[in-house]
């Protein structure tokens, strides 16, 4: 498993937030000088899915949520220092029991 970033260099960060389910799930985007993207975000506790046009790597920062990708039965756990890759043209539902879920997405080829 890859160590999860504490800090990015070189970037432009954009000022304006992603403001999902009512506040509970907040991000800003990280636009890189190669032209790739990622969003740095906080979701709160609560249940959420989000679909996804391009693939994703969610990398948990810190917290704790517990993830079931579209089309799988399975719920899987994931905590600070873990990752999950999330298919294009797919989804996933996000929960967070307690506390503050921190993650990173960046967006796959």
């Amino acid at each position: 498993m890859s160590a999860i970033p504490a800090e990015f260099s070189g970037v432009t960060a954009v000022t304006k937030a992603n403001i999902y389910f009512d506040g509970k799930v907040v991000s800003h985007s990280i636009l890189f000088p190669d032209g790739s993207k990622k969003t740095l975000g906080l979701i709160y506790p609560g249940d959420f899915h989000f679909g996804t046009a391009k693939a994703e790597r969610m990398e948990i920062v810190a917290g704790e949520c517990v993830v079931k990708l579209d089309g799988s039965d399975e719920k899987v756990p994931y905590a600070g220092g873990q990752f999950f890759d999330v298919p294009a043209n797919s989804g996933f539902d996000i929960s967070v029991g307690s506390g503050i879920c921190e993650y990173i997405c960046s967006f796959l080829d």
